[in-house]
């Protein structure tokens, strides 16, 4: 169980990983801040986790949008006092085309959510975190097998994950010295909507389409619990969490 009064935020939390992890948290006792563009999605979280405003707070929020992130962080602190844990999950891709075919706005919109979204939220984490007492907190942020190895026609996606980790291993270096520890965890084929698709075929690296295996989103939900659990004087640096045989070692 988490230590009374713990405190997360979700990005993403109205769908897929965001939301199971945002309801695990919960569950475990965390008072939990659930963001996403979409209030809607965020309200059925909310019910589905039997949550009252005193231990989940819906905020719609554009990680896009610095301002929007900024007030995300300002309700958190007014509403619950303190921040321990950030998952950064918000998340988008880009039509599955060649590289040279993608127009400036997608490229555009994948940065703007997937890095810049993330650099945001941190900032304001980092600030909050240092400025409580006790100071410090964790950072853990939704990388995925797309940080290591790309699939066909996935550029934008691929090149911000990558990022990503560059991002997190700063952060974790930069933040030992106000006890801040930072994670990445990389995401292989959790059952979700957004991979609904993949059990059907997936485009594979020799251009053919192939089923692929998916493993239940509660392992990652309880994977992300275990990392934020931890005392901040332990910390998994970068986690690799993936459906068995799911083409990866050795893909291609």
């Amino acid at each position: 169980m988490a230590d009374a009064g713990k405190v997360a935020v979700v990005t993403g939390a109205g769908t897929g990983i965001g939301r199971a992890v945002a309801l695990t948290l919960h569950n475990a006792g965390y008072r939990v801040a659930v963001a996403g563009r979409r209030k809607d999605p965020l309200e059925e979280t909310l019910a589905m986790a039997k949550a009252t405003e005193d231990t989940m707070l819906i905020a719609p929020t554009d990680v896009a949008d610095p301002l929007d992130v900024r007030a995300l962080f300002k309700s958190v602190n007014q509403s619950f006092g303190r921040l321990d844990v950030l998952f950064n999950n918000a998340g988008v891709g880009a039509p599955a085309v060649p590289m040279e075919e993608l127009t400036v706005e997608q490229w555009r919109k994948v940065v703007d959510i997937n890095l810049s979204g993330v650099f945001y939220c941190c900032q304001e984490a980092i600030q909050l975190m240092k400025s409580q007492d006790p100071k410090g907190g964790r950072i853990i942020n939704n990388g995925s097998i797309s940080a290591h190895t790309p699939r066909p026609f996935t550029a934008p996606y691929t090149a911000t994950k990558h990022a990503i980790s560059g991002l997190t291993k700063s952060i974790a270096l930069d933040g030992r010295e106000h006890n801040i520890a930072c994670s990445q965890i990389d995401i292989g084929n959790a059952a979700t909507e957004m991979t609904e698709a993949f059990a059907k075929g997936v485009l594979q690296a020799d251009g053919q389409k192939r089923p692929e295996a998916r493993m239940d989103v509660q392992h990652v939900a309880d994977a992300v619990l275990f990392m934020a659990n931890l005392p901040l004087d332990a910390n998994v640096l970068s986690m690799t969490i993936k459906a068995t045989t799911m083409p990866y070692e050795g893909r291609g």
